[in-house]
């Protein structure tokens, strides 16, 4: 009797475990269907036709194996473009998160009248890649532009921002930058909010001031948020394509031709999807390398509370 008893406990318990685990991909199932559909899919599809040549309508023409990437390799679009995208993101991510960090700093006080600058600092994420490109597409026009109307008032001469060489790629940085800074800011800012004031009335009771607080106690502090935002800020920069599209095309002469704009052109210019998909799994692996090396070497020196 007992043990029927303990076959028909065993027995329910697994019935009740077998109705979790189905509730769980129940409500899991929505989810894995549109990763399939936009995520599973699509790389499956790259990985496939990077080992293909392609017609114009992406059907596929011939299996060329690591063709593709051998020509990728050899080729000085390539290696032109993967410089170009190093430069932006050294550009870029440093100085969106020494903006969002500044900006922060600036405005945790609780000062009255405060709030309205955390609004002005913030409004960037709230922005549209398209219409922050047009806004600074007017703000760099050559003869109407307000860069070069107060560059003229102080004597200088006018800078082509979008059409010099020198100056695209910076150009774009400086707008990228100020996009990051939005997001940037907000995080930063409530991480210095998330620190006690019991650790900076300690400082303060110490004799340190607000500048060594900041720099050797506050920061580190920080070093969590400033991790993440490092890592998020590199994916995104290896990833930027809108503004660029937008402001220059590439251009002029390639200088500001980024890895994806690259994929765009091979792709969707060229009709070279497989030279396209091995670009694209290419960029996958740089990510996924860079992810690696900052989880493996930088995290090290983060100061989790």
């Amino acid at each position: 009797m007992g043990t029927q008893k303990s076959i028909v406990r065993k027995h329910t318990k697994r019935l009740s475990i077998l109705k979790e685990n189905a509730a769980g991909y129940a409500f899991l199932a929505p989810s894995l269907v549109l990763f399939s559909v936009f995520l599973f899919y699509p790389l499956i599809q790259s990985i496939y036709l990077s080992f293909h040549l392609t017609d114009p309508r992406g059907n596929v023409a011939a299996f060329v194996g690591l063709d593709n990437f051998t020509q990728l390799f050899a080729s000085p679009v390539f290696w032109n473009s993967l410089n170009v995208t190093m430069k932006f993101t050294l550009l870029t991510v440093p100085a969106g998160i020494v903006a969002g960090l500044l900006l922060a700093a600036l405005t945790h006080t609780k000062l009255k009248g405060m709030s309205i600058f955390r609004f002005i600092f913030s409004l960037p994420v709230a922005l549209s890649v398209s219409t922050s490109s047009v806004i600074w597409m007017m703000l760099y026009h050559p003869t109407t532009g307000m860069f070069n109307y107060f560059l003229s008032k102080l004597g200088a001469a006018p800078v082509q921002w979008l059409i010099d060489p020198t100056w695209a790629l910076i150009s774009i940085s400086i707008m990228t930058a100020w996009m990051n800074s939005g997001f940037n800011y907000i995080l930063l800012l409530s991480g210095l909010q998330g620190i006690g004031d019991d650790i900076r009335d300690s400082a303060r009771i110490d004799g340190s001031g607000p500048f060594r607080t900041f720099f050797r106690i506050l920061l580190p502090l920080l070093s969590p948020t400033v991790f993440f935002l490092t890592v998020v800020s590199v994916m995104n920069a290896f990833q930027s394509f809108g503004q660029i599209h937008i402001l220059t095309k590439g251009g002029p002469a390639g200088s500001t031709e980024v890895f994806v704009y690259s994929i765009y052109k091979e792709a969707f210019v060229n009709y070279q999807f497989g030279t396209g998909s091995a670009l694209a799994l290419v960029l996958f692996a740089m990510i996924l390398l860079l992810t690696w090396i900052q989880f493996r070497f930088v995290e090290k020196k983060v100061h989790y509370q």
